[in-house]
């Protein structure tokens, strides 16, 4: 018996029809440009404590651009433990780390299913290896903790940047947010850590009326500001140790080119500083806000 209470939405895209006007000719996407400088990222929103029934939890935002009508970059973080493995769980000196990112099935223009694809699970694998460097692990021993990351809002326009083959950098982008956001909810829910760990992003462009002779390394990219990304570079960086604790490369660079490896890793680690300091700000004011309510304490 079907159950008639259930509205399922549609299986594929459900983007409404826009129709020109009578006698207008066939017109070309308009390329957005950026407005920004080359070392600076776009404007961040964090906030802690979203989720009162999870351990920790956080919200990360990015500017959103009114005047090309890209979307932003939304993701929610929950953290749930640290709690007891089962009694059937083999010994661990260590607390055993879990995270699982997922997009949301209205996150993108093309629908996401409800399982997990390999994607998710890429960036699933990045997110433990980035955060793992960061947590004292030996303080729990026979215990876990889950982390949850859900994308609400993919960042820019997917149907742009699956038509330029971008969709990668995209990846990279809500790569590090997720570990910024992760940080956050990381904090909020207690569990030590050696320093905050943040994300960023940085990638190698040509300039601007060069036809590819001339590049440039900027950070924070978004794939339908350039007419092509050559190779971005993501890391996750404590700034406090001065440590890298993920490090992802892609693109076609020639091995030979050592100096713009190290001009992406350091463009990286500038970005990953900016959304450290949101990270910082964001925490104090959670503190800021306890001690008012809690003088005692």
């Amino acid at each position: 018996m079907a159950d008639r209470r259930r509205v399922n939405g549609p299986v594929g895209a459900t983007l409404p029809p826009v129709f020109a006007p009578d006698g207008a000719e066939d017109t070309k996407t308009v390329k957005s440009t950026r407005s920004r400088p080359i070392n600076a990222i776009r404007k961040l929103y964090l906030q802690t404590g979203v989720t009162p029934s999870a351990s920790g939890s956080a919200y990360l935002e990015v500017e959103t651009s009114a005047k090309t009508g890209l979307s932003g970059l939304k993701l929610s973080c929950t953290v749930h433990g640290p709690r007891s493995l089962p009694r059937s769980s083999p010994f661990s000196p260590h607390i055993i780390l879990s995270t699982h990112v997922k997009f949301a099935p209205f996150a993108t223009r093309q629908r996401r299913g409800y399982l997990r694809d390999s994607t998710e699970r890429d960036l699933g694998i990045h997110l433990e290896t980035a955060l793992r460097g960061a947590i004292i692990a030996d303080r729990w021993p026979k215990s876990g903790v889950d982390i949850v990351v859900s994308i609400v809002e993919g960042d820019q326009d997917r149907e742009v940047s699956k038509a330029e083959g971008g969709e990668t950098w995209d990846m990279m982008n809500v790569l590090s947010g997720c570990v910024t956001v992760a940080s956050a909810a990381l904090a909020d829910a207690g569990i030590d850590c050696v320093d905050t760990v943040s994300g960023g992003v940085a990638a190698l462009v040509p300039v601007d009326g060069s036809n590819g002779a001339q590049t440039t390394v900027v950070v924070d990219p978004v794939p339908s500001e350039h007419d092509t990304i050559l190779a971005a570079c993501c890391v996750a960086y404590l700034p406090t140790r001065d440590e890298v604790t993920n490090l992802w490369f892609k693109g076609n660079l020639d091995a030979s080119q050592t100096g713009r490896y190290t001009e992406l890793v350091d463009m990286s680690i500038r970005a990953s500083r900016s959304a450290n300091r949101v990270l910082t700000d964001c925490l104090k004011e959670t503190v800021r806000q306890i001690d008012v309510v809690n003088p005692d304490k």
